[in-house]
C-alpha cells in the first residue's frame, strides 16, 4: 500500500506505511535477527527459540494497526484523485486470470473465491478462521481495497496463532536433520563433526517428487522438486506469483491511457526479484 501511494503521488500514504513496516521490521530483526532475509525457517523447525517478550511485542502491533488502518481508509477512499486513478482502471475477468494463472489478490478481485489457506490448507490453517476478501470488478481500486482489508484478516489469524500455538520444542531433535545447538560446537569434538557434516553434506531425501503450495501476499508461491534419492535436489522450479502475474499486463492494458501504466503494475505489485529469470 506504501508503495502504491508512492507511485500514484499519495506521498502521506508513503510515509504512514513504511513507519508501520518498521514497527514489523523491528519485531522481526528482534526475533530472528534480521530485518529482511530472516533464514528463521528451517528442515525440521525454526533456526531459534522465540525470545523473552516476543508476544507482548506481537499484541503491541495488533493494538496499533486498527485504528491507524481506520485512517487510511479515510485518507484513501475519500480522496476523489485516488479513486478515479484506480475505479475501473486495469480491470480484468476471472476467466482472463484462470487462463492466465493469475492468482492472488488480482484472481481475488474478480470476485473469484480462492485462497490456499482455506481450500487447500497447511500448516495449522485448518484451524484458523478468516475471511476471503473478494471483489467485483477486477480493477486497480479492488486489487488496493483487497490488500487493506487483508490486513484486518492477517490480525485475525495472528491473534488465533497465539491463543492456539502449542508448547515445545522450536525443532525436531533429530540429529541427521537438525544441527547441534551453536553453544554445543565450542564444548563437543561430536558436536562440532555434526554441524560440519550437516552444512556440508546435507541430509539425504528419499527419491521421488513434490509440490507444494502456498498463498503469498501476491498469488500461488510454489515449489515443484525432484529427488534421485542423494543429497541435493536433482531439479527445482519455483513458482513465482509475480513472474505469473505480470504475464496478465496486456490484457490490463488495453483501452487504457499510457498514464495509467503506473496505476495497473502498481496494483499488481510483482517483486522483480521473481521476475527477474
Amino acid at each position: 500500500m506504501a508503495t502504491n501511494g508512492m507511485d500514484l503521488g499519495a506521498v502521506s500514504m508513503m510515509l504512514y506505511g513504511w513507519r508501520e513496516r518498521e514497527e514489523a521490521l523491528r519485531f522481526l530483526q528482534e526475533v530472528t535477527g534480521l530485518r529482511m532475509n530472516h533464514n528463521y525457517i528451517r528442515p525440521g523447525g525454526v533456526a531459534a527459540d522465540l525470545p523473552d517478550g516476543w508476544r507482548d511485542g506481537v499484541l503491541r502491533l495488533l493494538d496499533m494497526l486498527p485504528p491507524r488502518l481506520a485512517e487510511y481508509d479515510t485518507l484513501m477512499n475519500q480522496q476523489p484523485i485516488w479513486r478515479e486513478r484506480l475505479q475501473g482502471v486495469g480491470a480484468i475477468t476471472a476467466e482472463e486470470c484462470l487462463a492466465l494463472g493469475v492468482t492472488g489478490p488480482m484472481l481475488r478481485s474478480t470476485g473469484y473465491d480462492w485462497d490456499l489457506r482455506r481450500d487447500m490448507p497447511y500448516l495449522a490453517f485448518d484451524q484458523i478462521e478468516f475471511d476471503v476478501v473478494v471483489g467485483s470488478y477486477g480493477d486497480c481500486f479492488d486489487r488496493y481495497a483487497i490488500r487493506l482489508a487483508e490486513i484486518h484478516e492477517s490480525m485475525k489469524i495472528v491473534r488465533q496463532c497465539l491463543e492456539k500455538m502449542p508448547k515445545g520444542d522450536y525443532r525436531i531433535q533429530d540429529k541427521k536433520v537438525t544441527p547441534p545447538p551453536r553453544a554445543r560446537i565450542d564444548e563437543s569434538m561430536e558436536a562440532l563433526i555434526h554441524h560440519f557434516k550437516i552444512f556440508t553434506e546435507g541430509f539425504k531425501v528419499p527419491e521421488g517428487e513434490a509440490y507444494v503450495a502456498i498463498e503469498s501476499p501476491r498469488g500461488e508461491l510454489g515449489c515443484y522438486i525432484v529427488s534421485d534419492g542423494s543429497s541435493k535436489p536433482y531439479r527445482m522450479h519455483v513458482r513465482a506469483p509475480s513472474f505469473v502475474n505480470l504475464q496478465s499486463l496486456p490484457h490490463l492494458m488495453h483501452g487504457s491511457l499510457v498514464a495509467d501504466a503506473v496505476a495497473i503494475i502498481s496494483s499488481v505489485d510483482p517483486i522483480l526479484g521473481e521476475v527477474d529469470r
